[in-house]
């Protein structure tokens, strides 16, 4: 199995089609043969629902004559193909407004890229800095900490952007919808999230 396919990022809604979360493919799969989700998939102008077994037999046939942007992973016998979107069949709270404040939903927020250089790198290759540091008082929150390359990270340290005579790309402001989202719904192979996503005003 392809370790980037099973990595991709699937859609996750309630009961009532609104969005809740994402997760990736892995964990979706083992939702569906749950019986806990089902998929939600675009055919023909429409909106079907299907469950693991029919998903599986839906798979067999359209990996026959596989269409641009879909993903397949191999199960025993046939390709089980990588489902966009699923609907959790019991869960109906609503979904939290309040965007999780964390490493990956910083990351996302500023798309992967140091907020001062604006170089684009790997999470590996990326600190979160303190715009202005905790031993100037600064708080941890959405609207004083950026994604920042290690290079850049160390050449402000402790030090203010203006002290480091370092400029920010553009000023971090708490996201309206979850980054993960707003993110993976830029890429043509998303589109089909948009229906569901609250705008991002």
């Amino acid at each position: 199995m392809s370790q980037s396919v099973l990595d991709t990022n699937v859609l996750v809604l309630n009961r009532f089609f609104m969005a809740v979360r994402v997760v990736n493919v892995r964990r979706t799969f083992t939702l569906l043969y749950r019986g806990c989700a089902e998929v939600i998939d675009h055919e023909h102008g429409q909106y079907v629902s299907s469950d693991f077994e029919s998903w599986c037999e839906l798979s067999q046939l359209t990996s026959i004559e596989k269409q641009p942007g879909e993903d397949y992973i191999q199960a025993v016998n046939f390709e089980l193909r990588v489902p966009r979107i699923v609907r959790l069949t019991r869960f109906d709270k609503m979904p939290i407004q309040t965007v999780r404040f964390n490493r990956k939903n910083l990351f996302a927020r500023d798309e992967h890229t140091c907020q001062y250089c604006g170089r684009e790198e790997p999470s590996h290759k990326l600190s979160l800095d303190h715009v202005v540091p905790r031993s100037h008082g600064g708080p941890t929150t959405w609207e004083n900490i950026v994604c920042c390359c290690l290079r850049c990270n160390s050449r402000k340290g402790g030090r203010t952007p203006k002290q480091a005579r370092m400029k920010l790309l553009k000023h971090p402001t708490k996201p309206r919808i979850n980054p993960m989202m707003a993110q993976s719904a830029a890429d043509p192979r998303y589109a089909c999230w948009k229906t569901f996503l609250p705008a991002a005003g």
